[in-house]
């Protein structure tokens, strides 16, 4: 079985321009991205997915291996099906680029254990939310989850609403994810449906199509950087890891 690690990084970020070179202790954040990654003994391949040539610049000075994509892509699953053209994997696994404190144990728990290319194969990542205002940002995608990990929903609102009770544990997708070629090719060949439209988010368009998503639960805190105030938080917590 083969599997190949993909970080996607894409400069023009509409809320903060620039992130994955952003400074975190004297090194670019898609080094302490790639650092973990590259920890993974699983990983026969790992690649740094950009359009970029800056970013594509700094990989290649820190002996980060990188593969240009186009610049039109108009998410990262797409970008990563375009890697999957022209690097073949019986799985690609993403770890986003803007997760400078992902614990690789947590990537772990989301590779598969055998092939599976008769049909499409997702299987992503989940944490329980403990912070109320975590809860509330509609930048955390929230998921609800059935029997056996099945994804049900995934929405930017707190859901389900506790109307029966106020004992429920809430949950957010973390940006690691396993596919396999046939997902990958079925997302991009497929169009973003009224609901994806409506919530934008990417997972959708395989939920409303009856394609099972799997959510892994992971235990780590992990942090996305995805303002300049998160950036402040994860520089803190590297000094602090580091000192």
């Amino acid at each position: 079985m083969k599997l190949v690690g993909v970080i996607p990084a894409r400069y023009a970020s509409t809320r903060f321009p620039g992130k994955p070179l952003a400074d975190i202790c004297g090194k670019p954040m898609i080094w302490w991205v790639y650092q973990k990654a590259s920890a993974l003994t699983e990983f026969d391949e790992l690649y740094v997915a950009t359009d970029d040539e800056r970013i594509e610049k700094v990989c290649k000075e820190y002996n980060m291996n990188v593969i240009m994509t186009r610049n039109d892509h108009p998410n990262h699953i797409s970008r990563i099906q375009e890697v999957s053209e022209h690097i073949k994997a019986d799985y690609y696994i993403c770890i986003c680029g803007d997760e400078p404190l992902i614990d690789i144990n947590s990537v772990r728990k989301i590779l598969p254990t055998e092939v599976n290319n008769q049909e499409e194969i997702f299987i992503g990542a989940r944490r329980k939310l403990v912070d109320p205002a975590e809860t509330i940002d509609s930048a955390n995608i929230k998921v609800v989850i059935g029997e056996n990990d099945l994804g049900m929903y995934c929405s930017r609102t707190p859901i389900p609403y506790p109307k029966g009770t106020l004992f429920f544990d809430y949950y957010k997708t973390v940006g690691i994810e396993c596919f396999n070629k046939k997902a990958l090719d079925f997302f991009v060949n497929t169009k973003m449906g009224k609901i994806e439209k409506v919530e934008d988010i990417d997972y959708i368009r395989f939920l409303e199509n009856g394609i099972k998503i799997r959510f892994r639960e992971i235990n780590s805190y992990s942090l996305s950087v995805d303002t300049k105030k998160d950036l402040e938080k994860v520089r803190k917590i590297i000094e602090e890891q580091n000192s």
